[in-house]
């Protein structure tokens, strides 16, 4: 067999070998991290209103709408649960939702799916954890976005504002939804009344960044729509050229 006959074969064979090349990332207006407080100061009928709140805000035509708005007309989302510094839960994972099948698909998981208690809570965990379900997202997009919510400061595992200079250097922005409330938690922790003070000067940054605020686990749901609004609104300026 000739040197060129033999490299020609070696060559085929390589190939054949070889990994499948992975597929192109699919394009998408937002990466968008939802990340849930189920820690020792959330009960269960809170964690249900939270869980409700999401499910509500992805049925709601507006909301889709406003993705459909965006350039590509599509968002990637995944949606985990998290407490202390070693334990947070991926209940779906990433989704790309672009109309009524895709959202309800999204929805469908989450309502299906149990819920789970823990007990301290550490935003730093939740931060790194999310840092990471980024990094195995099969989608590409210009806005990178992780939404914390709430009911307590960090109490466990990093320093939170270490974590969160980690996320911002990685470009994710972080955005906040404290939820205040005084309602007796089933831990005995006491509850944090300027709570929003400390989402505001420890836990949110990156471009565009912002805190909405829910007055009571009763208030999450309303207060989860207007969020998604505004983040969805940033990747329809963007495009704009509007600032976000």
């Amino acid at each position: 067999m000739g040197i060129g006959r033999l490299a020609g074969w070696l060559l085929i064979l390589a190939l054949a070998c070889a990994p499948a090349a992975r597929a192109a990332a699919e394009e998408v207006d937002l990466r968008l991290l939802l990340a849930i407080d189920v820690s020792g100061s959330v009960d269960q009928e809170e964690a249900k209103l939270q869980r409700q709140g999401y499910i509500d805000a992805f049925e709601d035509p507006r909301i889709l709408r406003a993705i459909q708005r965006g350039p590509t007309g599509r968002i990637a989302v995944a949606y985990y649960e998290w407490s202390d510094s070693f334990y947070q839960r991926v209940v779906a994972d990433w989704t790309v939702v672009s109309d009524e099948d895709t959202a309800g698909a999204f929805v469908r998981t989450l309502r299906e799916a149990s819920i789970g208690i823990a007990t301290r809570t550490s935003i730093s965990g939740a931060m790194r954890f999310g840092l990471g379900l980024l990094t195995r997202s099969p989608h590409v997009s210009t806005r990178k976005v992780l939404d914390i919510s709430g009911d307590g400061p960090n109490n466990d595992g990093d320093f939170v504002d270490e974590a969160r200079d980690a996320a911002l250097a990685a470009g994710l922005t972080i955005n906040g939804l404290p939820i205040i409330n005084d309602r007796p938690n089933r831990m005995g922790f006491p509850s944090m009344p300027d709570l929003d003070l400390y989402y505001q000067d420890c836990v949110i940054g990156g471009p565009g960044a912002f805190m909405g605020v829910a007055r009571d686990f009763e208030a999450f749901g309303a207060a989860i729509k207007q969020k998604l609004f505004l983040e969805l609104a940033g990747s329809v300026a963007r495009e704009r050229g509007d600032a976000v």
